[in-house]
This record gives structure tokens, C-alpha cells and sequence, in this order.
């Protein structure tokens, strides 16, 4: 059963067009305003909305999205105002995916089956847990997966013939193609080897690849959309949050920006 991402990527391919998938820091850099923004991004132009979970050690994310995670969490945010969020959200868009990204430890104390059964509930969509291999499937992947839930693999540079094979197997609603061997924001991908990697991963599999990890500008975009099926833009907005100033001048800059992302794809 094909659920909202299925969905919309296959209604942009029928449009020959790609995905715009934007990430933000859930609560980041307070609740209000973070709901206000992700609010505002379908309109903007995201197609696909990737939602951070604030954790206090984030191994995979950069400073800035640390940084993110951070003023989450300082202002008092909690998973259960991450669902608030999203609950929130989901009244105001029930079309738009939504996919929520962080790492396994809050989910575990939270509790699976609690968590699961929460976030299918609301409307969430998938699932990217980066610090959980395929050889933990029976943790969190099988049982998203049996609730309908995609749960988003990452493959990288670094991932082997024989990896990428066992990563594809329960890989549901796309691929995500870590642009460079490192963290997020970390710096600029090669592009053409990126696109190597990706033109490879297509004779394996029919599922959509967006790319992600330091994609900063226009060019990269450009670039990125002659081969793989979705770009995946976090960083930038987040680094525009991060800037001091009134709450209605930082959605307008983060909005702009999306504008500025969509118009070219």
C-alpha cells in the first residue's frame, strides 16, 4: 500500500519533476516559530518535509545542525511536542509527507511499539534512524514497516557493493544518498562522483535516490537534479534560523530561501 511519499513521488514523475525534501530542527528555535515555519514550507515549494528529532548527542549532524538541536532542547522541547508539531501540522496539511529523522535512544525510552503506534497515528510517513544498521531491522525497521510506515535507509560514499545490497532490502519510500564521507554541512560534495554513485545504485533498484549533506546552493541543485529523483536541503535553512533576529524576519528568510530552491526544480 502506497502511502504519501509512494505518492508524491510518483505524481512528480508523472510531471516529469523531482523532490524538494527540507529538513528543520523540530522546537528549533522555539516551538511557536518552528510550527509557523514548517507550516509554511508546502507553499513554498517543499515537497517533502524531513522533521529533526532534537537529540543531545547527534554523532552524524555538523555543528550546525547540533547547534539546532541544542536551542530545541533549551527551550524545553520533548517528544511529545515533536507529535504536538506534527499534530499540529497534520491539522492544518494532510497531504504534504512528513518524515521524522533522529537517532534510536529517544525512540527506545520512549518505548517502539508507543512510538509507532504515536507517530502512524498523526500522520508521520517515514522514518530515518541513522544510528541503526540492517542488522537491527527486528528493533524498529520490521515493525514500521508492517504499520505502513517507510523507514529511509542512508547509503554514502563509503558503502560497498556488498553493504548497499543489505541496505536496500527494507530501504521504503526513497534512498538517501549522503552526498560526502562525514558529517552534515561538513563540506562541499563532489558532485560527479556523487553522480558515479547514484547512476550505479539506479541498476539495483527502482526505488527514488535524493541526495543530501551539503547542498548549499542553486549550481548544486542544478546539478543534482540530472540524475537523482530528490534533493535534500537542511543546513542552510537551519544556518538561517541560527541568526539572531525577529521571528517573522527569520521565517521570511527561511521561506525565501525554499522559494528560491523550488523555482528550479
Amino acid at each position: 500500500m502506497q502511502n504519501r511519499i509512494d505518492k508524491c513521488f510518483n505524481r512528480l514523475k508523472n510531471k516529469n519533476k523531482k523532490a524538494l525534501i527540507t529538513f528543520l530542527t523540530a522546537g528549533d528555535p522555539e516551538y511557536e516559530l518552528s510550527l509557523d515555519i514548517i507550516k509554511a514550507l508546502p507553499e513554498a515549494g517543499a515537497d517533502i518535509i524531513e522533521i529533526g528529532m532534537p537529540f543531545t548527542d547527534p554523532m552524524a549532524d555538523g555543528p550546525i545542525i547540533q547547534a539546532s538541536s541544542q536551542r530545541s532542547l533549551k527551550s524545553g522541547h520533548t517528544m511529545n511536542k515533536t507529535f504536538d508539531l506534527v499534530y499540529n501540522f497534520r491539522a492544518h496539511n494532510t497531504e504534504t509527507p512528513i518524515i521524522l529523522m533522529g537517532y534510536y535512544n529517544p525512540i527506545y525510552n520512549f518505548g517502539v511499539e508507543n512510538f509507532l503506534d504515536k507517530v502512524k497515528q498523526l500522520g508521520v510517513d517515514g522514518l530515518i534512524v541513522v544510528d541503526l544498521p540492517p542488522e537491527e531491522d527486528n528493533e524498529l525497521c520490521d515493525l514500521a514497516i508492517v504499520r505502513g510506515i517507510s523507514f529511509i535507509r542512508l547509503a554514502t560514499p563509503t558503502t560497498d557493493k556488498k553493504r548497499l545490497k543489505k541496505v536496500l532490502q527494507k530501504t521504503s519510500g526513497f534512498l538517501y544518498y549522503v552526498s560526502i564521507a562525514g558529517i552534515t554541512g561538513s563540506k562541499k560534495p563532489d558532485l560527479s562522483i556523487v553522480k558515479d554513485a547514484v547512476i550505479n545504485i539506479k541498476k539495483s533498484t527502482n526505488i527514488p535516490i535524493g541526495v543530501g549533506f551539503g547542498i548549499k546552493s542553486k549550481k548544486d541543485i542544478v546539478k543534482i537534479l540530472d540524475f537523482a529523483d530528490a534533493v535534500i536541503v537542511g543546513s542552510v535553512l537551519v544556518n538561517l534560523i541560527a541568526n539572531d533576529g525577529p521571528a517573522s524576519d527569520v521565517k521570511k528568510q527561511v521561506i525565501r530561501k525554499v522559494e528560491e530552491f523550488a523555482s528550479i526544480m
